[in-house]
């Protein structure tokens, strides 16, 4: 089998390269430009030289696995050591797959490749390779994405137990700390038209009216008064909530985050926050613009 240097190299640079990336992404680690090519630059390296070398098969494990952890050291910048720790096993994780979705491959389009001294050595079509890593690399987006979007989901979901009038509904909350709503001096937690029903039933009694701000615009919405609510092992009484959109399939109400912190959080204090992080976000919008 001909192997040509300067395609091996370009190959498992841009291989390289994805796979580190990808394990910077997912360790949520800063990507810096130069250091993600000079990872990928050793890599490189690594992959034509070490075939060359005639040593034991555990030998050639082993120098593989350190070549590995180096790519990992370089490409992190400035990380503390679990930063480092996961980057590396995702890179691992990820290389492992990579390899075995590329020798499926192989073996279903019948490419030539040899194994020895445990490297892979193939005679692909470059539009084949990059073909599947490309497309093993959007999915692996897709998951991390989702993986975390659930992970921050599940992390601000709680269990509550609402009791009223004798009834008594068990829920997940999610904590939003977008939920800034207040009436008569008291947080105020949100549900949906058929959850209100579900607990006070036909006997519904309003406390009131309040504005509640949507992406639809501003309405009036009812405030009803449940008698004791349980959050975890915390108890509270009198407990306000409003009707609104209530849309996610994994909580049945949106809960006021001073019911799930155990700090004295206060409605202006969190206004002051979103209105900083808002100044922030338009500042960073006209400097990009006077860019342009």
């Amino acid at each position: 089998m001909v192997v040509y240097v300067e395609y091996a190299i370009a190959e498992n640079f841009l291989l390289d390269g994805l796979i580190v990336y990808l394990a910077l992404k997912i360790a949520r680690s800063r990507v810096k430009v130069w250091r993600l090519m000079l990872a990928a630059a050793v890599g490189a390296a690594e992959a034509v030289c070490f075939p060359l070398l005639s040593v034991p098969v555990w030998c050639a494990y082993l120098l593989k696995a350190l070549g590995g952890i180096l790519i990992c050291v370089i490409a992190v910048s400035k990380g503390r050591l679990k930063t480092y720790a996961i980057t590396t096993a995702a890179f691992f994780l990820i290389t492992f797959a990579l390899g075995g979705a590329l020798t499926a491959i192989y073996s279903f389009f019948n490419v030539e490749y040899e194994e020895g001294n445990g490297f892979l050595v193939e005679r692909a079509p470059v539009s084949l390779v990059l073909a599947t890593v490309g497309i093993f690399a959007v999915l692996l987006v897709k998951f991390a994405k989702y993986f975390y979007r659930h992970g921050k989901l599940q992390r601000n979901l709680f269990s509550c137990v609402l009791q009223s009038g004798g009834r008594t509904v068990q829920w997940k909350g999610l904590a939003d700390s977008g939920n800034l709503l207040s009436f008569r001096g008291n947080p105020v937690c949100v549900f949906s038209a058929t959850a209100a029903f579900a607990l006070f039933g036909k006997g519904l009694k309003e406390e009131g009216r309040l504005e509640l701000k949507t992406v639809n615009g501003t309405r009036e919405t009812p405030v009803f008064a449940c008698e004791k609510m349980l959050v975890g092992k915390r108890e509270f009484q009198n407990v306000y909530l409003a009707v609104g959109d209530v849309d996610g399939k994994d909580y049945q109400m949106i809960l006021h985050t001073a019911y799930t912190e155990g700090c004295n959080e206060t409605d202006s204090d969190a206004a002051r926050l979103v209105k900083q992080n808002r100044d922030r976000g338009r500042r960073k919008r006209r400097s990009l613009s006077l860019r342009k």
